[in-house]
């Protein structure tokens, strides 16, 4: 997908460069940054995608998906998707393209879908596709499939996740969280069941079937679709631009914040093991921070900082950040910039620390620059660029 979108025509971007007006400037270790309003007026955003035609697909957590066109924001909605229902922290979350996206034209997205009948009332994440259609002022979607749903549904607020990455081989691996069901609220150890979508991390084809080479396929009781397990809250993925691994980042309880690299049948000790502590009270959490059998993350943060999007970078723009890791954060407001050596964390700076707003979500543009997505009422995606 890097591939073709760096083919991309870059007018867009670059007349956006000089119609939109520049924030101030802000320091960092190697740069003078600022950050370009490429559009605003977004109600509570939570990912994006860029289209080959050079617009952006926006979701809003209300249930709203957006288009941005030559830096405006469309105002018809895109018409034609599932209804998602805005309940806590769910609502339209995550959105993809697919790899092959020229050829097929299916976009991915997450979102809290209520359930029916015995589950009314309920709720849980789901992963739909569909293709866009319709006119430019009256987008629509078509070919829209629902293609999972995490079971059982709850009646929590909490814990919905949820990013979508394809790997390299085109499956798709799609985080979730525990939806705050857990012992420290009266719960049972949702993450830790196996016949629970619960906390989990999902590998599935890209048409929805389950993979006949999961690792949880021949378990007895097992969910086929299972991947890993034990994950708390996860809110961003993306592919090492090396090995082609999936790394994801998940939320902690009042700390413990943690990136892992996803991998398969691995179980990530969520509640068991945990650096966070109870809200309120600040007393333990399971059985501490290690267990035999339960990974340690590759990177924690105590105390929190909420991790939001997740995007390593490759683009020519910024060269001093090549093969840097970027983590919006919204308690914090701040964007992270993670240097690498090989797969390990050496080195941590924080950038714009609340002066941008509650980041949501970060990814590289076809254009080479970064692009961040504020998470606020008055919602913008911003261009971070070298100032002059």
């Amino acid at each position: 997908m890097k591939r073709l979108l760096a083919a991309l025509p870059l007018l867009f971007f670059t007349v956006n460069a000089c119609s939109q007006p520049a924030l101030e400037t802000f320091d960092s270790e190697q740069y003078k940054i600022r950050a370009v309003t490429v559009a605003n007026g977004l109600k509570i955003p939570w990912g994006f995608a860029f289209l080959p035609d050079g617009r952006v697909i926006v979701t809003e957590k209300r249930g709203t998906m957006r288009l941005i066109e030559n830096g405006k924001l469309i105002d018809k909605p895109i018409e034609g998707i599932p209804k998602s229902t805005e309940h806590g922290q769910g609502g339209l979350l995550d959105v993809v393209l697919h790899p092959k996206y020229a050829e097929n034209g299916w976009i991915y997205w997450t979102f809290n879908g209520e359930g029916s009948g015995t589950e009314k009332g309920l709720h849980g994440t789901e992963l739909a596709r569909g293709r866009l259609g319709g006119s430019k002022t009256e987008p629509r979607m078509t070919d829209v499939q629902v293609l999972f749903k995490q079971q059982p549904k709850s009646d929590r607020a909490h814990h919905f996740g949820s990013r979508i990455v394809f790997d390299r081989a085109g499956y798709m691996i799609v985080g979730f969280g525990d939806r705050g069901d857990n012992p420290d609220n009266g719960y049972e150890q949702r993450a830790q069941k196996m016949g629970d979508l619960a906390g989990k991390t999902i590998r599935l084809f890209d048409d929805g079937r389950i993979p006949p080479d999961n690792p949880f396929v021949n378990t007895p009781n097992a969910r086929g679709e299972i991947f890993s397990l034990g994950n708390r809250n996860i809110q961003g993925g993306t592919l090492h631009p090396a090995t082609g691994k999936i790394w994801m980042h998940e939320h902690g309880p009042q700390g413990g914040d943690e990136i892992n690299i996803i991998t398969a049948g691995t179980n990530y000790g969520w509640p068991v093991i945990t650096y966070g502590a109870n809200y309120g009270t600040g007393t333990k959490i399971g059985e501490g921070g290690e267990k035999s059998g339960m990974a340690q993350p590759l990177y924690k943060w105590v105390p929190s900082i909420a991790p939001s999007g997740m995007a390593f970078y490759s683009g020519k723009a910024m060269p001093k950040w090549k093969d840097n890791l970027f983590v919006g954060a919204l308690a914090k407001q701040t964007l992270v910039r993670l240097t690498l050596d090989g797969e390990k964390i050496i080195k941590e700076e924080r950038l714009f620390e609340n002066k941008l707003g509650r980041i949501r979500d970060v990814r590289e543009g076809p254009d080479g620059h970064i692009y961040i997505l504020t998470n606020g009422s008055d919602g913008r995606l911003l261009r971070l660029e070298i100032a002059n």
